[in-house]
């Protein structure tokens, strides 16, 4: 039943604890929001099936858990992922500042040299914000990261995330094409062609 399926993507979601990792792909896949949703024990997981520029792709998302207790089983986490979105909370400065900590981590246990990264302001529709947008846009344009800003309480950015980050993926050669046996790629002539589409605050970096 998978027949039209180009492949199959491995995507992280990292960051600190309490900054909506949870709430950003719970918004993503079943387009619900819990106030509530406890703290993420582990792992959890799901599937997504999406379209980016004709391309069917099924994402398979790991949400990890923040807290430094639960992270005994890194390695694994990050084994064969050919995409991450690092997440902080825009109201919370010391999320953004441990962003190095993290990417640290995916630069030691990460498979792939060419893994896609995408950071993730959430939380903008709180009013008490510590971390400026710019703030967010230097730190990805200087370690080659994507960059957006979401609010998984009220939509903005997040499937965005998720799109920009695949259609990235499918767009570097040799990131995905090893797992999959066909060629069915349909990549537009430019991907510039597209102007800034809905995404607004997206950022591509080369």
């Amino acid at each position: 039943m998978d027949e039209d399926v180009l492949t199959t993507l491995k995507i992280l979601i990292i960051g600190e604890s309490g900054v909506g990792k949870s709430s950003l792909l719970l918004r993503f896949t079943d387009d619900t929001f819990d106030p509530e949703l406890a703290a993420t024990i582990g792992v959890d997981f799901k599937v997504k099936t999406i379209a980016v520029d004709g391309n069917k792709a099924k994402l398979a998302i790991w949400d990890t858990a923040g807290q430094e207790r639960f992270r005994t089983l890194t390695p694994s986490y990050y084994r064969g992922a050919q995409g991450v979105i690092l997440v902080y909370d825009v109201t919370r400065r010391d999320t953004f500042v441990r962003l190095d900590n993290w990417l640290n981590e995916l630069e030691t246990y990460c498979t792939r040299n060419d893994i896609v990264k995408m950071l993730v302001g959430n939380k903008i529709d709180k009013e008490n914000r510590e971390v400026d947008r710019n703030e967010g846009l230097k730190f990805a344009r200087k370690h080659s990261m994507l960059f957006i800003e979401s609010s998984a309480k009220t939509r903005d950015g997040v499937q965005c995330a998720f799109e920009e980050l695949v259609e990235k993926i499918i767009q570097t050669p040799g990131l995905w094409e090893s797992e999959s046996q066909n060629s069915k790629l349909r990549l537009s002539d430019s991907p510039d062609a597209r102007g800034g589409g809905s995404c607004g605050g997206y950022c591509s970096m080369l």
